[in-house]
């Protein structure tokens, strides 16, 4: 029996297992534990191993890989037309297998430990944010049912609060006013941990050569440097500068057939939480941007007259996914990379 390809589909507890040899036809049909696959491939000549990306599969692709295997991860959605009839764990092993075959398969890079970490805490820091506007939110709730209304923001709304808290003429009953005390401390306590966070990622930026050259790039801070960094490392993975901007939804969806192209709004596929900075971090550099005396500054101007400003926006955000890919890849800084695409 020789394996050429070996797809598994990853368990929380029990792994199913699937061996093609080189012709294509399967060898070999498994059920096993997780530790008890890293036994057993640990058996096996040196092979490709697919696996889907998706927890856990960093993790068995390191022990693999230092078995001497060859890891192809690819995303579930790429894997999903490649399983036949009825689906179980054994079919969808079969399909990881079989799309690893695939010579115009996208596979996604191995990551390494620091970028699993970097992005575990951006994850964290995420839900730390939702944490907090869900207590500010609910505060606010109980604040109106009782009358109260404040301004819009966060930090309006916070010194409205504490001065509320402090008075102590208020027409509020003593147990919600001590309820409100708390949880008044308990977004105190978030806001602490999450400006760590953000002082750990403003650290992490400035000690790494990638994020620092990310850094010379308006509109991208020490976030979206850092957590673009833990996901796609130096851009390896996308062939050309336009593949990372589609890979982050930020390019238009299409619908083309008869020969007769049709576009939509973005696609919003792939990356949620980097989407979101690049946005956010065009929507921020815009104005000054689009001032400058420079080809990116009027294409900006040109594309204000004739769109509207949201959309310039996210045309600016894919921009600038563009020219930070071209930073990765290249090694330059912003005005270098700017400057050689003019």
């Amino acid at each position: 029996m020789t394996i050429t390809i070996l797809g598994i589909d990853l368990g929380k507890t029990v792994c199913s297992i699937v061996g093609l040899d080189a012709a294509g036809a399967v060898v070999l049909r498994r059920r096993m534990r997780r530790q008890t696959v890293i036994k057993f491939v640990s058996g096996l000549p040196p092979c490709i191993v697919a696996l889907e990306a998706c927890c856990g599969a960093h993790h068995l692709g390191h022990a693999l890989s230092s078995q001497g295997h060859r890891i192809k991860l690819m995303s579930p959605e790429y894997v999903r037309p490649y399983v036949k009839a009825q689906k179980n764990d054994d079919r969808d092993a079969e399909a990881i297998a079989e799309a690893a075959t695939r010579p115009t398969m996208r596979f996604v890079e191995l990551k390494r430990q620091d970028q699993l970490d970097l992005q575990t805490l951006h994850r964290a820091r995420e839900r730390l944010i939702g944490t907090r506007t869900r207590l500010i939110n609910q505060m606010r709730a109980i604040l109106l049912e009782r009358g109260l209304t404040f301004p819009k923001g966060r930090r309006k709304f916070e010194i409205g609060l504490d001065a509320l808290l402090d008075d102590t003429d208020i027409d509020l009953s003593k147990r919600i006013n001590t309820l409100l005390g708390d949880m008044r401390e308990e977004w105190k306590e978030l806001d602490r941990r999450i400006t760590e966070l953000d002082r750990e990622f403003a650290e992490r930026a400035k000690s790494d050569e990638a994020t620092r050259r990310l850094l010379t790039i308006p509109g991208i801070g020490n976030l979206t440097a850092t957590a673009l960094v833990a996901a796609v490392d130096d851009a390896a993975a996308f062939s050309v500068a336009r593949d990372l901007s589609a890979w982050l939804g930020l390019v238009p969806r299409q619908h083309t057939t008869g020969g007769k192209p049709r576009l939509f709004g973005i696609s919003r596929r792939g990356n949620v939480y980097l989407r979101q900075l690049f946005i956010h971090g065009a929507r921020a550099a815009l104005p000054t941007l689009s001032k400058a005396d420079t080809p990116l500054g009027q294409w900006l101007r040109g594309l204000l007259a004739r769109a509207h400003y949201n959309v310039a926006v996210v045309a600016l955000a894919a921009k600038l996914a563009r020219i930070a890919w071209a930073t990765l890849r290249r090694g330059t800084t912003f005005e270098r990379t700017v400057s050689a695409c003019a």
